[in-house]
């Protein structure tokens, strides 16, 4: 009798991996006081796709024998892209709540300056500026870290597996049926 490998356990390492470079980068950018710019962020989003979909054909290859559908690849995706998003938004918290908690005023501070350059009204930037330091609380950010991450994990996730799937030619018997 064969045995299906979970997608839970053999894609764990991936999500790992997947999360401990999330960290080291963004260990980088806090070190070269980057965090800040929401520019490279998108480079760290580029390389975090960029490394996924190795990680998902690498699982198709290795554990589903070279063939996968579309929803399998989807499903890979989303799995590592938890496990990274979980080490990373530990990451964050431990950031933000111990290493830097002066960090989130930073972040406070460029979000006003840029709600002044868009020209907003002083008593706008005020209302915005409140709502947004109820939001900038490490605990808050966590919980808004998972769900966001696992969001963007699913969109990058469904978008990868596009060139990720290969699907076996269905009128070829693979192997014989056991009667």
């Amino acid at each position: 009798m064969e045995t299906k490998a979970s997608v839970w356990k053999a894609n764990l390492n991936n999500g790992v991996i997947l999360g401990l470079i999330g960290v080291v980068l963004s260990l980088i950018l806090y070190f070269f006081d980057l965090i800040t710019n929401s520019s490279l962020s998108y480079l760290i989003l580029l390389i975090e796709a960029v490394v996924l979909y190795f990680m998902i054909k690498s699982y198709r290859d290795t554990v589903l024998n070279g063939y996968m559908t579309y929803g399998q690849s989807v499903g890979a995706g989303v799995v590592i892209f938890l496990y990274a998003t979980i080490i990373s938004t530990i990451f964050s918290y431990i950031l933000y709540k111990f290493i830097d908690p002066g960090l989130i005023n930073k972040m406070l501070t460029i979000a006003e300056e840029n709600l002044a350059k868009r020209g907003m009204a002083a008593d706008a930037i005020d209302s915005a500026m409140s709502i947004t330091k109820k939001m900038m609380k490490p605990e808050i950010m966590i919980i808004s870290g998972l769900f966001g991450g696992v969001f963007g994990g699913t969109i990058i996730s469904l978008i990868i597996s596009i060139f990720t799937k290969k699907e076996g030619n269905p009128l070829t018997i693979d192997e014989p049926e056991k009667l």
